[in-house]
């Protein structure tokens, strides 16, 4: 029985000796930086076969003839709407009038219920990420031009009032 277990133990290592993995190491480059990629030849075989089929595809659009198997999608090109650029993207880099930057919360809740008695129809908004200073805002306008004429309001009675990039919500901005 020893010898039977023996036997056996020398043929699985004569045949199981010659099933190696084969490692295969690929450098390439990504944005510059140098990098190196350990992986087993089936997985080796697939990548070049899918970067086979990559490359046809790149040079049979760069050539004239129509590929029929590939099918083509024609998008008008035109402006898209508000609520298209409002649904891909609801908050957008727009302007914000800063009323007044303040060093307390207290103040800035007084300024900006103040703003509200002048100026019913527009919204006010506390920004605490200049902390120990608070901004006092007001409005949402996607361009300087829109957000105009209730600047040349608000500077009538807040001196100190300017226009800032800041981001909005898409579908409250002016």
């Amino acid at each position: 029985m020893k010898s039977f277990t023996q036997i056996i133990f020398f043929l699985a290592l004569f045949c199981f000796s010659g099933v190696s993995a084969q490692l295969v190491v690929k450098t390439d480059t990504l944005a510059g930086n140098t990098v190196t990629i350990s992986m087993g030849q089936k997985i080796n075989d697939l990548l070049n076969t899918v970067e086979d089929k990559c490359s046809r595809i790149a040079k049979n659009s760069d050539s004239s003839t129509e590929d029929s198997t590939t099918p083509k999608i024609n998008i008008p090109e035109r402006n898209m709407s508000r609520a298209e650029i409002c649904r891909k993207n609801p908050r957008i880099m727009g302007f914000k009038i800063l009323i007044a930057t303040v060093k307390s919360n207290e103040e800035s809740k007084e300024v900006g219920l103040y703003f509200r008695r002048r100026f019913p129809s527009m919204k006010v908004e506390i920004d605490a990420s200049l902390r120990p200073n608070y901004k006092v805002m007001a409005g949402s306008y996607v361009s300087k031009e829109s957000a105009n004429a209730d600047f040349r309001n608000v500077k009538k009675t807040f001196e100190d009032a300017r226009l800032i990039p800041y981001r909005v919500f898409c579908v409250e901005a002016k």
